[in-house]
């Protein structure tokens, strides 16, 4: 009898983590160390925002695929008694930037980012690929408004891990590996990720040990003590124009002296009995409002049905059309962005829920040798067709695809809730929320329930634990199959601080 082989399985994990439960506070981080740092800033006195900050920077350490001083994001905010704000620090095009360094081709991005190809992928790796840096102005305006704490002492975690290094562990090698053919273009990235021309690797057995990122830690050390404007308009910053301007970017002293975060009215939108606090400007809230119009309607039982999900297929897929007709593409379907999110709370009731980014994993793969600062890509945000809505310009701000969300009760800030993963966000944000306020599920047992994902009007992406009722719902694709894809398990003191190992 003729053997045929089954279709290979890529992953088959089966993964859980354990809510954490406390009075004094909460920090939930894709990272167990920038979680840690946030914790011991809260025991310390901090407030969220506080914790944020120290976290935020502490992932510029740890997690360097996803987030950074390179980077930018969006920040919700909101404390007992006050007004939910949104801190927009996203993407800003350099005001120097030229157009015409961004010639099409006239095929398509090999990379799978689906935008038109541009000559060398100068929008994707480079330095011709910076957007303005402003996640460390979010950071500046977040602790100036809602912090307790010195900065330098909000630092001080960040500075040690730094110090003391990345893990060379097994997931380091992994995110490494992925970026390694466009890190190896740049000298200073190659040096640090790739020594002797491979990715960085631990030991086969024992503790894994660390590895320095450059002058990472001299440039945190100095933001430490000199502060955060030292980024845009000090030694920091000089540094910064000094290499770029050596690489032929667009990033100029001018750009980042009069880099600025700002803080908007957070859009409010009220949901079966709570109020939701949406990000205000270029974000996933005008696509998540529509998803919200949609479903307004639709029954809810005990726990999400076939027909819920359908329900929520058929919403998620209108509002992309629209926001791909209406807003413009800003994040291909196929792009691999690389996020973080951030959440806490502290002992007052303050609730902070931030996402950051670099783009792509790893940004522009380019590493600044004056400072160890892993920029951003976020000039592939825009479309390269000149004459698309969302073209590459000057001092332009694209579409994105963050969306962090508070959601109130009775006026109070009651649940935080955001995600990384691109156009994935927004579903992952709105079934999150949903199996907690709405089903009534506790946080844990939402985390790992099964979803499924929209990234564009054409399919769906769904769990394949959903099951076969729920997969051949109507609002899937017309042919149950087509565009369907598997989708494993959601990820989804006082004192010196030093870094466990």
């Amino acid at each position: 009898m003729p053997y045929t082989p089954p279709e290979h399985t890529i992953q088959h994990w089966q993964v859980r983590k354990p809510a954490a439960r406390g009075k004094g506070g909460m920090v939930a981080s894709q990272s167990r160390d920038a979680a840690e740092v946030g914790q011991h800033i809260l025991r310390a006195g901090g407030t969220a925002a506080d914790a944020a900050v120290a976290a935020a920077f502490a992932l510029a350490v740890v997690e360097p695929w996803n987030s950074g001083l390179g980077g930018i994001g969006f920040t919700q905010v909101m404390k007992p008694g006050g007004k939910p704000e949104t801190f927009d620090f996203g993407p800003v095009s350099p005001r120097g930037l030229d157009p015409s360094a961004y010639r099409l081709t006239g095929s398509v991005a090999s990379d799978l980012f689906g935008w038109p190809e541009v000559v060398g992928d100068v929008n994707i790796h480079g330095a011709k690929s910076f957007a303005i840096p402003s996640a460390v102005a979010g950071y500046r305006l977040l602790h100036e408004r809602h912090g307790r704490m010195p900065i330098k002492e909000l630092l001080e975690p960040a500075v040690a891990l730094a110090k003391r290094g990345l893990s060379k562990d097994w997931f380091t090698t992994v995110k490494v590996a992925a970026s390694a053919p466009i890190l190896k273009l740049y000298e200073e990235s190659s040096r640090i990720y790739l020594p002797g021309g491979m990715p960085v690797i631990g030991p086969y057995q024992g503790k894994p040990g660390y590895f320095r990122q450059g002058r990472l830690a001299d440039t945190l050390e100095r933001l430490q003590h000199a502060g955060l404007d030292d980024f845009y308009k000090g030694d920091v910053a000089r540094a910064i124009v000094a290499d770029v301007q050596a690489m032929e970017g667009f990033l100029s002293a001018e750009d980042l002296a009069h880099c600025e975060a700002r803080v908007l009215p957070a859009i409010l939108r009220e949901w079966k009995g709570r109020t939701l606090a949406l990000a205000n400007g270029l974000t996933a809230a005008p696509t998540l409002l529509e998803v919200l119009r949609q479903m307004e309607k639709v029954p809810y039982g005990a726990v999400p049905d076939a027909q819920w999900y359908a329900a929520l297929a058929r919403a998620m897929r209108a509002a992309y059309a629209d926001r791909l007709a209406g807003l413009g593409d800003a994040e291909p379907a196929a792009a691999e962005s690389c996020t973080t999110h951030l959440t806490v709370a502290d002992k007052d009731g303050m609730m902070v829920s931030m996402t950051t980014t670099l783009l792509s994993s790893m940004g522009s793969r380019t590493v600044l040798p004056g400072t160890g600062i892993l920029m951003n890509n976020g000039i592939m945000w825009f479309d390269p067709r000149p004459e698309a809505k969302n073209a590459i310009a000057p001092s332009k701000r694209p579409l994105c695809n963050m969306c962090p969300v508070i959601a109130l009760k009775d006026g109070e800030p009651e649940i935080a809730v955001g995600a990384s993963g691109g156009r994935r966000i927004m579903a992952a944000v709105f079934q999150m929320y949903s199996y907690v306020a709405d089903f009534g599920l506790d946080p844990e047992a939402a985390a790992h329930l099964p979803r499924l994902d929209v990234s564009s009007p054409e399919g769906v992406t769904a769990d394949r634990r959903l099951g076969p009722d729920v997969r051949g719902g109507r609002g899937f694709a017309p042919d149950p199959t087509k565009g369907l894809r598997p989708l494993g398990p959601p990820p989804g003191a006082s004192g010196p601080w030093t870094p466990s190992s």
